[in-house]
């Protein structure tokens, strides 16, 4: 199966997490790489949408959706998911979410 890369998700991410996170900094729980959403590897073909770290083959998000709505969201496979620009809880600085 061919992989796309993170901005197929560009939409999921956004009603999940109600911005553009494309461009978002994420870094692998496994090996520690760092690289933007869009770097990442997606395969939609699975019962879910599972997202992979391109250096070490690590799941790194998986996002299941029913009847439309995105209701599984699994970030446990990141350390960190960073975005620059304004924070989605206070409207100012930068958007941080830890996972470790």
């Amino acid at each position: 199966m061919d992989a796309l890369d993170g901005n197929a998700i560009g939409g999921t991410l956004i009603d999940v997490f109600g911005a553009e996170m494309t461009t978002a900094s994420s870094t692998c729980g496994t090996c520690g790489a760092s690289r933007p959403v869009a770097d990442l590897a997606v395969y939609m073909r699975a019962p879910g949408t599972v997202v992979r770290c391109p250096t070490c083959d690590s799941v790194l998000m998986v996002f299941v959706k029913a009847h439309g709505v995105t209701c599984a969201v699994d970030l446990a496979g990141m350390t960190s998911l960073n975005r620059a620009g304004p924070s989605l809880s206070s409207g100012t600085g930068s958007g941080t979410y830890p996972y470790a």
